[in-house]
């Protein structure tokens, strides 16, 4: 007999409760912004204007959140299906710390107005100095714990965190290349100008919607859903090619970002084709996510934290098919620098994103305090139609808005003048803005539902009255696990 390994799963207990920590408090800039956006007095100079709080909400919710659930997930995932303990455990504690350190560097020089003024690359070169150590720490435990794997195999989910942990140092590095001005100031300039800082710009700002947004939770996609589902992954020869054609194509495609602009037009070509390129491997790895289901469908009438899983693979193949759509360039003269761009990058990252961290959650909270099952399958439900209900409302309104915005641009007289105003822009959109912000609301509450959640279920509570993911009544034991005696006794 076999001894089990011993896993490392305190540093992931702390990402995981980082996840939720700073995903609340993401969820609740962006619903802050949104009001904002509607209600203009709300903008509170100089330190909570919206133009200092929304990078501070963009990279909450994707370095915080996002990057925290990434961190927990793959430190998961890599021990249970090498079956090793993580290479070096002090080591991991550091990337947690350093990250901790880095967001909180990050949030305090956006709020102070400290910032290279780079999409998803803000933070000024102290804090990405320190962010390279710690990603460099994390690839080094990442990739010694599989070196020193017992399992020959190596899971196609390991592909995706190592291409996402890999492809994200390299973008890191590319993009924040700049000269401080002074090694006791904060204040640095980019090493490229004009179209070249653009350039470098959007292929690190597309890729780390491609990698870290992508290939990163596609990775969770992989491990969570089978486990959950009970099955095998549908295809493994498909996720081979949906890995492969995926990291290839994504690299080339940040020139759609720049359609109209003084990129030379062979680079938006370039952009635009892989682009559209995009639709064959991120609907074959939608599909695969979906089929692993094959024989268990009923699964879903009763398992509200699957449904969450398949929610966000619908989301994903939903927003997959609208950015390439949105890349070519007719469609990109009318929905450029318009609230559609800004309901397409919602439906990926509140729908997409968001949900197959929360489905990924609630599998594994459970799992690392030794308990049968969340607190209350109830609440998993509610927290799943909420935060549904909240997304469509939310993109729902920015692409009519987006739209409107468009036309109501490129809108003329028989004299060539323009029939609206930009002030009459704005004021036909608040309507949408309102609505926006009531979807936030509603996301909102949802992730605060599944906090309240994960505390009675760290806590050892079960829920009264309820049936457990295969429909049999849950058991009103404290822990709803085996304890020692002396519990026993206490808990009774």
């Amino acid at each position: 007999m076999t001894e089990k390994p011993n896993y490392n799963y305190d540093i992931v207990k702390l990402f995981t409760l980082a996840t939720c920590f700073w995903g609340v408090v993401g969820m609740l800039g962006g619903l802050f912004i949104a009001l904002q956006m509607a209600f203009p007095d709300l903008n509170i100079e100089p330190w909570l204007n919206f133009g200092r709080l929304r990078p501070l909400h963009t990279s909450g919710v994707i370095f915080a959140f996002g990057g925290n659930a990434l961190f927990a997930t793959s430190y998961f995932v890599v021990q249970r299906t090498c079956q090793v303990r993580l290479w070096n455990d002090k080591l991991a504690m550091f990337t947690f710390w350093g990250y901790q350190a880095f967001i909180v560097m990050a949030a305090l020089g956006y709020v102070l107005g400290v910032t290279q003024s780079k999409e998803y690359a803000e933070p000024e070169w102290y804090a990405d100095l320190w962010l390279t150590i710690v990603w460099v720490s994390y690839l080094l435990v990442y990739m010694m714990t599989v070196v020193k794997r017992k399992e020959p195999h190596l899971y196609v989910a390991n592909w995706f965190y190592i291409a996402f942990i890999i492809t994200v140092a390299v973008l890191h590095l590319g993009n924040n290349i700049s000269i401080p001005v002074d090694w006791r100031w904060d204040k640095s300039y980019s090493l490229a100008a004009g179209t070249q800082s653009a350039m470098i710009q959007w292929w690190y700002g597309h890729n780390a919607v491609g990698f870290f947004l992508t290939a990163g939770f596609l990775g969770m996609m992989y491990y969570f859903i089978p486990k959950r589902a009970e099955r095998p992954i549908y295809s493994y020869r498909l996720s081979i090619v949906h890995f492969w054609s995926l990291i290839f194509i994504y690299m080339w495609a940040g020139p759609h970002h720049l359609h109209y602009t003084a990129l030379p037009d062979w680079a938006q070509t370039l952009g635009m084709t892989f682009s559209i390129m995009l639709w064959m491997p991120s609907w074959g790895g939608m599909i695969n996510g979906v089929m692993t289901l094959s024989g268990a469908w009923d699964k879903l009438r009763k398992d509200p934290v699957l449904r969450f899983m398949i929610i966000a693979l619908a989301f994903y193949g939903m927003s997959t098919f609208e950015g390439p759509l949105m890349s070519i360039r007719a469609v990109n003269s009318l929905s450029h620098y318009t609230d559609w761009t800004i309901g397409h990058v919602h439906s990926g990252a509140l729908g997409w994103v968001g949900f197959i961290t929360f489905g990924a959650l609630y599998y594994l909270v459970p799992k690392l305090w030794g308990r049968k099952e969340v607190y209350s399958l109830k609440l998993v439900n509610a927290h799943l139609w909420i935060a549904t209900i909240g997304i469509v409302l939310y993109i729902s309104a920015m692409w009519v808005s987006g739209i409107m915005q468009g036309l109501m641009w490129r809108s003329y007289d028989a004299l060539g003048f323009l029939n609206y105003s930009f002030v009459e822009t704005v004021v036909a959109m608040k309507p949408f803005y309102i609505i926006r912000a009531m979807g936030g609301l509603m996301y909102l509450a949802g992730a605060l539902i599944m906090s309240y959640n994960f505390y009675r279920t760290i806590k050892g509570d079960v829920a009264q009255g309820e049936v457990d993911k295969d429909g049999k009544p849950r058991a009103a034991m404290k822990n709803n696990m085996p304890v020692p005696a002396k519990a026993q006794t206490a808990t009774s």
